[in-house]
């Protein structure tokens, strides 16, 4: 979920953390109807060495392509009265500040939400506290979530 901080959190932690919303990791597809991954540059990221952790966020029409090559996959989730205002106070993404991508944003999140938590493998609610998130996504990459 955008705008909650948790890239930053896991970045100062010494995690890998590839926002594909940004850098130009994906590009317009017409075939799609959308955005999707740039699948030459996302196979370079994970054929990579060995290192920290690596958390890859963003959500694309290609992305169920990688989801074999990932050790989890996970839906941060929060309803639609709490994305707005997420997105509305943050201040390092232009994203959601106006009317029209806040429609965007309640169209994805009853539209693209469901498809998401159907292939996740773990879904973390997001309206819990930055630090209770991120203990959660750290205990997933690092398989002791269970």
């Amino acid at each position: 979920m955008s705008g909650a901080g948790k890239s930053t959190a896991l970045a100062e932690r010494g995690f890998q953390v590839i926002e594909t919303d940004e850098g130009g990791w994906g590009k317009w597809s017409n075939a799609d109807g959308g955005y999707v991954w740039r699948e030459d540059r996302i196979d370079v990221l994970l054929a990579g060495e060995e290192g920290p952790t690596l958390y890859v966020s963003g959500t694309v029409s290609n992305q169920g392509h990688f989801y074999p090559r990932f050790n989890a996959v996970v839906l941060l989730s929060a309803p639609a009265d709490v994305l707005p205002y997420r997105t509305a106070s943050r201040t390092t993404n232009d994203y959601g500040k106006s009317s029209e991508d806040r429609g965007f944003i309640l169209q994805h999140l009853a539209e693209v939400e469901p498809l998401l938590r159907a292939t996740c493998t773990h879904e973390v609610d997001a309206t819990q506290l930055i630090e209770v998130v991120v203990e959660q996504l750290v205990a997933i990459g690092e398989g002791t979530d269970r």
